[in-house]
């Protein structure tokens, strides 16, 4: 398999494999979540009922980790389980859900792809009304109505990446808290 265009054009050209990289944003991920999505609708044969294009890939000029983050909506909570178990079968892999991710609400599953090397796709296979969905979609669609507050995320990510030097779990505290202050209204 070839490795997705992104890879090789990143914001920090020194980084070490496993650390965190942000790149300016790349038009071409919306085909690839678009590609994504396809895919799990189809594998899924009617249980999974949406799929929303999330994260920093979702807005437009943003500076992002280079991931495609998406969630998986399951109609019925029965069904997510059989619903993860068909989405590994697209080169996925269950992972442990990220701290900033609610718990509350229900069950969720997270999916990296692919299931060796550097995680290029990342999906939330969750149920309809989950706290996560709710969450996500909020967050997104706030940073795209709202320019000066996309920038102003955009500088705490940045500032957050800087800061732990792309050391993952030090990116991921530092962002826990970024979403913990962020004032959606």
């Amino acid at each position: 398999m070839t490795q997705p265009h992104w890879l090789g054009n990143h914001f920090d050209e020194d980084d070490e494999p496993g650390r965190v990289r942000l790149m300016h944003h790349d038009a071409r991920w919306r085909q690839e979540f678009e590609q994504t999505r396809s895919s799990i609708l189809q594998c899924c044969e009617g249980r999974v009922v949406a799929v929303e294009h999330i994260g920093s890939t979702a807005i437009s000029g943003l500076i992002a980790r280079p991931v495609v983050d998406a969630v998986a909506v399951v109609a019925d909570p029965v069904d997510l389980d059989e619903s993860a178990a068909l989405i590994e079968g697209l080169n996925f892999l269950a992972v442990e859900t990220p701290s900033w991710a609610p718990s509350g609400g229900g069950r969720r599953i997270t999916l990296h792809k692919p299931r060796h090397g550097e995680v290029t796709h990342q999906v939330y296979a969750v149920t309809q009304g989950a706290p996560l969905l709710q969450q996500t979609m909020r967050l997104r669609d706030y940073l795209r109505s709202a320019p000066e507050a996309a920038i102003e995320f955009e500088e705490a990510k940045v500032k957050a990446w800087q800061d732990c030097q792309g050391d993952p779990d030090g990116y991921a505290e530092s962002m826990a808290v970024v979403f913990s202050q962020l004032d959606l209204s």
